[in-house]
């Protein structure tokens, strides 16, 4: 079990050291790496791993307030973040000329991001493979989206075939960039709680993916 610890947390600051975020300057990044009774070991804009006591304050604005068997939480750059093991947390940037964000890859390997659709904030799972940005009907009531308006059809999901409106989103935020009348599936039906961040979306990027990271750039 210690062994297969060590690899995990080898394999965490591997990610970790590789996370940074682009723009006309850089942005905090953390990732929790180990957590112990009231200390945490983090990694901090990429430099080596440093160990936390509740309380310590980094020069990098970070503040380890509370930790307990699987969370660290942090104040970042004046916010408060709970963090698990493994979780990457990244500031906006300050996006010049070229709008971007970088992401990086949970530990199964998915590209989850928090982004907002009309200005209400969702969790956005990275699909190269969906067509649209696709809600679930939920997030759509919650957001104030009349989309019974819109066509209807049929869509298969994991729990069978369910039914599909398309609508167009005012509005789509990934980090510093937001994208404008955004083409969108709202989907009806159970099986589905997370925003897809689909082809719609990602058209209009240039996208590069670097092992456990994928930076968008806003092409128009």
């Amino acid at each position: 079990m210690k062994t297969s610890l060590y690899f995990n947390v080898l394999r965490i600051l591997a990610c970790a050291l590789t996370f940074f975020s682009i723009g006309a300057r850089a942005a905090t990044s953390v990732t929790v790496v180990g957590l112990f009774p009231g200390k945490a070991v983090v990694v901090i804009n990429g430099q080596a791993p440093r160990t936390l006591s509740v309380g310590d304050k980094t020069s990098d604005g970070v503040t380890l307030v509370a930790t307990t068997s699987d969370t660290a939480t942090m104040e970042i750059d004046g916010k408060r973040h709970r963090l698990d093991v493994g979780q990457h947390y990244a500031a906006p940037a300050l996006a010049s000329k070229g709008q971007g964000v970088t992401l990086g890859a949970n530990s199964q390997g998915h590209f989850i991001t928090l982004g907002q659709i009309n200005g209400r904030a969702v969790q956005f799972l990275v699909d190269t493979g969906a067509t649209s940005v696709s809600i679930p009907a939920s997030i759509a009531e919650s957001a104030g989206i009349d989309y019974r308006k819109g066509p209807r059809g049929l869509t298969q999901t994991a729990n069978g075939v369910a039914a599909a409106y398309k609508v167009v989103f005012d509005s789509v935020t990934v980090g510093d960039v937001t994208l404008y009348q955004v083409d969108g599936i709202v989907m009806e039906g159970k099986g589905m709680d997370i925003a897809l961040l689909g082809m719609s979306f990602l058209n209009r990027m240039e996208m590069k993916r670097d092992g456990a990271q994928m930076t968008l750039v806003k092409r128009f």
